[in-house]
């Protein structure tokens, strides 16, 4: 309790709504509104909450989840999935959602190091299950999505306990409500705890900053994983009362996406860089109306200028940039469609990932955490009510992690004199070439204004002579030739020579997370197994 201070104030309560509430509330206001569509199904407001409440009772009654209590879940995107979110909300139980395409003894691991007490389960994923319960002594029980032998049905236990319910958990500001795995690119995932009043705000900051004016009216398409940034984006979307929509498989189908932004008006979809750029290159953005849409979000990676362009003339003035990472819960920077311009000039404000979220602070720091003049490179910091509690578990993450209150991106950049902020890339990801600091995202831009290039990733790869010398990996066009020399001699003319990459590779399709996004982890071990590396000598100059 802190000290009473002067003028005879009392501390305050850090008690805050359980999140949960925000189904509720949609139910109350509208029971009889869609809330949830997926295949050929539709659940009303009423429906959702009624099968939350009747599993959030089995969950405390049957399994015995308390307060406190994590409950790994391993699954597709589904209607039992997304449920199950508010379902441990209501317990004050902390959701651990897997990523699904991850290895059975990965998803394992997540079970044992989140300590987790009980498993939710799609039927298609056995041998995770079995994983689980043999390497996580700690895992007292496994719920099924689906018919299968290695528990019982989801839908059976909410059929079983329909019409009851039990009543929300209280729950104080910094109560975890989710582990938010990051995608471990550098080593093993770790959980960031996510909490109830955190996450409160970072809603609200969604609805302000991300998709002003959001309503019932309002109808929201998924289009990434529910376990992670677009988990968040439809929680948002409840708690204004705004119908999901979720696409009938699990791989993207393009088609069928502009169908259903067709059919039932979308109005707004989170998505990933890659993903958008998928969508706005398919044939069929011309054959359905899309012309509902006033918000196309997209987060997890810059996006390219060439593949900006190419959104806005097929979807006008609707694509919103945010950036964010999982420990900040997407509250970084924001830039509105306002600031996407079509055409290069000063309106346009090329590069920028936006300017700070309302309610957060950014500042660009050197290696000894004092804040650099604009313009300057630096580590991007970050402040405010959106910052995560901590790693679970892991004091020295949290260590590295946090400086003087601040907590630290890993992603380099600066900023202007107007408060706009440019990524220039991870920090893991620069490499040092004959005593050169290089930035491989300068370096992309560059190469995919060639019209043949569809993607790219440049890395650093180590050379005896220079430390290090870059390799750029593309994928061409459909139907483009190319030849790596001319591609070379056509970007020379472009960027100074000592940030030339070394070797041009081209390969029909690039790795990319569950995520949709381009996996550089991925890529070189991907150059390392097909010997796609630079060999023993100089470097063009």
């Amino acid at each position: 309790m802190s000290k009473v201070p002067k003028g005879g104030l009392t501390p305050t309560s850090t008690r805050v709504m359980n999140l949960a509430h925000f189904l509720t509330q949609s139910a109350r206001r509208d029971p009889e509104g869609i809330g949830f569509v997926w295949r050929d199904r539709q659940w009303t407001w009423a429906e959702m909450e009624a099968r939350v409440a009747a599993m959030a009772t089995a969950l405390a009654e049957e399994f015995g989840v308390v307060k406190g209590d994590r409950v790994l879940v391993q699954s597709a995107n589904c209607n039992q999935m997304f449920e199950s979110m508010f379902a441990c909300f209501r317990l004050g139980a902390v959701w651990v959602p897997a990523n699904y395409r991850q290895s059975p003894d990965e998803v394992a691991y997540l079970a044992k190091a989140s300590g987790a007490r009980g498993m939710i389960c799609g039927a298609a994923f056995p041998a995770h299950a079995e994983a689980c319960r043999k390497q996580c002594p700690d895992l007292e029980f496994v719920i099924a999505i689906g018919e299968t032998g290695f528990g019982e049905d989801y839908d059976r236990i909410v059929e079983r306990h329909a019409g009851r319910s039990v009543p929300s958990t209280a729950v104080e500001r910094d109560d975890p409500c989710w582990f938010f795995f990051t995608s471990g690119t550098t080593g093993r995932p770790k959980a960031a705890v996510l909490t109830h009043g955190q996450m409160a705000f970072v809603i609200t900051n969604h609805l302000c900053d991300l998709m002003p004016g959001t309503g019932r009216d309002d109808a929201s398409i998924v289009v990434a994983p529910l376990s992670h940034g677009a988990g968040v984006h439809q929680l948002a979307q409840v708690a204004h009362g705004v119908k999901t929509i979720l696409p009938p498989g699990e791989k993207l189908d393009v088609p069928t996406i502009w169908q259903l932004v067709e059919k039932w008006r979308v109005t707004n979809t989170f998505t990933v860089p890659t993903i958008l750029k998928m969508l706005v290159e398919d044939p069929s953005v011309d054959r359905f109306d899309h012309s509902s849409l006033r918000y196309v979000i997209y987060a997890g990676a810059p996006m390219y200028r060439a593949d900006q362009k190419r959104a806005l003339e097929k979807l006008g003035p609707v694509i919103v940039q945010y950036f964010g990472l999982g420990e900040v819960t997407g509250n970084i920077t924001v830039l509105p469609p306002a600031y996407h311009d079509p055409e290069d000039g000063p309106n346009a404000r090329i590069g920028t990932c936006g300017f700070e979220r309302t309610g957060m602070q950014v500042s660009i720091q050197n290696d000894a955490g004092e804040e650099v003049a604009p313009g300057e490179t630096g580590e991007i910091c970050v402040i405010g009510p959106a910052v995560f509690a901590g790693y679970y578990d892991n004091p020295e993450a949290n260590r590295k992690a946090f400086r003087n209150g601040w907590f630290r991106t890993g992603d380099l950049g600066h900023m202007d004199e107007n408060g706009f902020v440019y990524i220039t890339g991870r920090a893991s990801d620069m490499y040092i070439s004959g005593g050169s600091n290089i930035y491989p995202r300068e370096i992309e831009e560059k190469i995919l204004l060639h019209p043949d290039v569809s993607e790219t990733a440049v890395l650093g790869m180590p050379d005896p002579v220079w430390g290090e010398v870059g390799v750029a990996v593309c994928v061409l066009r459909p139907s483009a030739v190319l030849d790596p020399a001319d591609l070379r001699a056509w970007l020379e003319s472009k960027i100074a020579r000592y940030k030339l990459p070394k070797l041009f590779v081209f390969w029909d399709e690039m790795p990319k997370s569950a995520y949709g996004k381009i996996a550089k982890k991925m890529i070189r071990e991907e150059l390392e197994r097909r010997g796609q590396v630079p060999g023993a000598g100089g470097r063009t100059e």
